[in-house]
């Protein structure tokens, strides 16, 4: 009950409460140990991977969707050599290739909400984010093609909600229950995934989006990845780099929103070609709001986490949540103040949005690029307005904590910052070149 109703201030109640280690217990899962001090968060995320197995902890909640071969429920060696082939596809100029295509997707996306009518905005950033997955990183062309494949994401992510979060109904009560409808979900998108891998496989020319490049790849012995690593790792990127990003881009516009002399600089430093500010602003939307909670290992023997012997088999969880929002690393930490992270604040492992040391989120760096995209798109397009003045809870929405009221805002007036002529020849060239 605590954390749908309010998980910012039950962290920091149970951290005053109980200090920097304490033992939450929750129905159908092993012991969990939190961890709320960025020294201890550090011994785990630097420790053994040989003891903290975050693979075995993560497949507890997310095997039945991502599959054994993806690279957050595997461990040791077969983590590393899944994620020595997916690093190079999401970092340095890989990432800058794919700058045009966000944006000309979020110009699109802006372009169609209404002026004067309040709405949610977080399905409209996940429209974003999809279709950047599908595109930059699947690779999926034709828009008949596009449209089923947003239609079986969309109906994936709906139906692994309730098996995802609840162990217990991972069993089928026939054919209308929930485990069900999630295997029908699942079984229908892995049939359009390995029909791409398919296609791909048997092109000749090169392409520049994600899948092709892992195409291209192998493994140190010379062996390419197979069909059922891509789809593994196809459905990771949708778990990790969709819902996710969206949610994070929610809340990056509804904090700015209920601080105007924060957004009035950030529109400001905009203009003079100045993304610091910007960079900024994401980083300190993702501590006050990270978009998930906590990060999990699973110890495979008895280890001391401070003052604590924890046994084996325990999940040990750095508390992302409780630790951004600790008073002596961020003084006031419950206001918006960007100004944090130009002053040397958030350094090492007080600020773990990502987790930390070797199973870091691959997709880190393409995430906060692309939230800079996005917002600066949305920005220089639309001059928005918070409906109610009353800042949102978070809630639950899959893995995510999503605003309450899913990031309501309304369009004051369009904005109109490239000439129409550059705009049509960003639209063409994203069908010409086959995005």
């Amino acid at each position: 009950m605590g954390l749908w109703r309010d998980p910012i201030r039950l962290f920091a109640r149970l951290r005053s409460r109980y200090g920097d280690v304490f033992t939450v217990r929750f129905p159908s899962f092993p012991r969990l140990v939190y961890v709320a001090d960025p020294d201890l968060v550090k011994r785990v995320f630097t420790g053994d991977p040989r003891v903290f197995h975050a693979g075995e902890a993560n497949a507890t909640v997310l095997e039945p969707a991502l599959g054994p071969h993806s690279m957050l429920t595997l461990d040791e060696d077969e983590h590393m050599r899944q994620r020595k082939l997916l690093l190079p596809p999401f970092h340095g100029e890989r990432i800058a290739h794919y700058g045009e295509v966000i944006r000309v997707i979020a110009e699109r996306e802006v372009e169609r909400w209404p002026v004067g009518t309040a709405f949610a905005l977080r399905p409209h950033t996940q429209r974003i984010t999809l279709e950047v997955i599908l595109r930059a990183v699947f690779g999926v062309r034709g828009e008949t093609r596009l449209a089923r494949a947003r239609r079986l994401v969309d109906e994936f992510a709906r139906r692994s909600h309730a098996v995802l979060l609840f162990p217990v109904l991972r069993r089928r009560f026939g054919r209308f229950s929930p485990f069900a409808r999630f295997q029908r979900a699942r079984d229908e998108l892995d049939a359009f995934l390995y029909e791409e891998i398919a296609a791909r496989r048997s092109e000749a020319t090169e392409r520049e989006d994600v899948l092709s490049l892992l195409l291209g790849a192998a493994h140190e012995d010379g062996t390419p990845m197979s069909d059922r690593e891509l789809r593994d790792e196809l459905i990771t990127v949708i778990g990790a780099g969709h819902e996710t990003t969206a949610t994070a881009l929610a809340w990056a516009i509804e904090r700015l929103l209920r601080a105007p002399d924060v957004l009035a600089r950030l529109r400001e430093s905009l203009a003079n070609g100045d993304d610091e500010y910007l960079d900024a602003v994401v980083k300190e939307t993702l501590r006050t709001r990270p978009v998930i909670t906590d990060v999990a290992r699973k110890v495979t023997q008895q280890v001391e986490i401070g003052p604590y012997t924890v046994p084996a088999g325990t999940l040990v969880m750095p508390a992302i949540i409780g630790i951004h929002h600790r008073e002596d690393l961020y003084p006031d930490p419950l206001e918006f103040r960007p100004e944090r992270f130009l002053e040397g604040q958030g350094h090492g492992y007080a600020w773990i949005p990502f987790g930390g040391g070797v199973r870091r989120c691959v997709g880190a760096s393409f995430a906060q690029y692309e939230m800079r995209i996005v917002l600066r798109t949305i920005l220089e397009r639309a001059d928005l307005r918070a409906p109610e003045p009353r800042p949102e809870r978070l809630r639950p929405r899959n893995i995510t904590m999503a605003p309450a009221r899913g990031g309501r805002v309304m369009v004051a007036r369009r904005l109109q910052s490239r000439s129409p002529e550059l705009r049509s020849a960003g639209h063409r060239d994203l069908v010409e070149t086959g995005w």
